[in-house]
């Protein structure tokens, strides 16, 4: 069986959307003839946890440990609460950063380049580069972000010549948040010209969308194949539906999230609509950002507000199959319509309708459109938004709110990883 070596930073009990896709990987891959080995931090700082992951981690998987060194857990010292946002991608509209935000996002930007767990890089470099030789590894996969683990990539690729493949969840140097690190030019420098030596080392890239490959076609000439994230065939039990209309949003609600049209579509259902006002319930599951808060009270919605927190993914899929209907915000702007949301395919075999809002042209859309699993609008369609929750709350008037979808089974993790081992082998 051919030996696969996979460095990734999340991992369980590491919970969030960064864990799913190569944990379901390393799940799948030895039925195609390929057996993972997966190396991670012995000392992480995760934002987020989730011990019932744990459980989903194949017993005979091989599971390398090494230590890292945390500024996270340096910077908790100043303000623990703040740590754990920037940390989890939750940064604070600039004019509401406190000074700490501030100093904290320059540093992170600044002085550590790519990201905050480059100082991995040395010893993991020093700790693989023998594994690699003693166990007859010919194919190394690095996952990003963090971005710092495609540089133990490079390194060894650069000093053993073995297969290297980077693959990318979400964009470098174009993803929403890179602008909020307060960058100096020869920071920003710096940045790109560690992305473009990345992707003109590596043997091959993996994306999760068509945007980011053509994004990536302008820095490299190398190969890159698009793998989208996916589902899983999950142990959930049945679920009866919420008794109240319920729109759900599940995951990181980011102040950039933060559809105003939504809020003022609603604000006038519940004005206008005696039976939608009884029935209706908002329910936010994960880490919500204040500026979200705040604009969902300035709208008179905090009545309506059913704030769950952070759940773990088990609970987050049984909400997914009860919930009336699932709410997907992606940011407005031209740099996030490559990102797909892996909540998406999760979403789509729940058997719930999907109210989306993203920006124009957004990967996305297409695969909601494709598998007609929901309705996609832009930030200035509030009357097509404002239609769309009425139908629905008619259809659930009528006990009759469900979605048919079609072609759902290439984004089975199954079938995606099937596709993943084509290319290892």
């Amino acid at each position: 069986m051919k030996k696969v070596l996979i460095i990734t930073y999340y991992w369980p009990p590491a919970g969030g959307p960064g864990v799913q896709r190569w944990l379901k990987f390393v799940k799948y891959l030895p039925d195609f003839g390929i057996e993972p080995i997966v190396y991670i931090p012995e000392n992480p700082t995760y934002p987020l946890l989730d011990e019932k992951l744990l459980s989903e981690v194949p017993a005979n998987v091989t599971i390398l440990k090494n230590k890292i060194v945390e500024p996270y857990a340096w910077a908790s010292v100043f303000s623990k609460k703040s740590t754990k946002k920037i940390s989890s991608g939750i940064i604070p509209n600039q004019k509401k950063q406190s000074f700490v935000q501030k100093m904290m996002l320059w540093v992170r930007g600044n002085l550590f380049i790519p990201d905050a767990r480059v100082l991995w890089v040395k010893p993991s470099v020093t700790y693989l580069s023998n594994y690699i030789q003693e166990n007859g590894i010919e194919t190394i996969i690095t996952t990003g972000p963090p971005h710092s683990l495609h540089l133990i990539g490079l390194q060894l690729k650069k000093q053993l010549n073995v297969k290297w493949v980077a693959d990318f969840r979400d964009p470098w140097t174009t993803i929403g948040y890179h602008k909020a690190l307060k960058l100096s030019a020869s920071s920003a420098k710096k940045h790109k010209k560690m992305e473009s030596e990345v992707m003109n080392n590596a043997d091959f890239l993996l994306v999760t969308s068509p945007t980011t490959k053509k994004e990536f076609e302008v820095i490299t000439t190398k190969p890159i194949h698009v793998i989208t994230n996916g589902y899983d065939v999950e142990n959930v039990s049945l679920q009866p539906l919420d008794e109240k209309f319920t729109l759900a949003h599940i995951g990181s609600f980011l102040s950039e999230r933060n559809p105003r049209i939504l809020w003022k579509a609603l604000q006038e259902l519940i004005r206008e609509n005696n039976k939608f006002r009884e029935a209706f319930e908002l329910k936010l599951i994960g880490a919500v950002s204040q500026e979200v808060l705040d604009t969902i009270t300035e709208f008179k919605l905090s009545d309506y507000v059913n704030n769950l927190g952070y759940v773990s993914h088990q609970v987050a899929l049984e909400h997914q199959r009860k919930s009336q209907v699932l709410l997907l915000i992606e940011i407005d702007s031209e740099e996030t319509k490559s990102i797909i949301p892996g909540k998406l395919f999760e979403y789509m075999v729940s058997e719930r309708p999907i109210l989306a809002i993203g920006p124009n042209d957004a990967d996305f859309s297409v695969i909601l459109k494709q598998t007609n699993t929901g309705t996609f609008a832009l930030y200035d369609e509030k009357e097509q938004v404002k239609e769309a929750i009425l139908g629905y709350f008619n259809l659930y008037l009528d006990q009759n709110l469900k979605v048919y979808p079609v072609g759902l089974q290439q984004y089975s993790r199954k079938n995606l990883t099937k596709e993943l081992a084509s290319l290892l082998q």
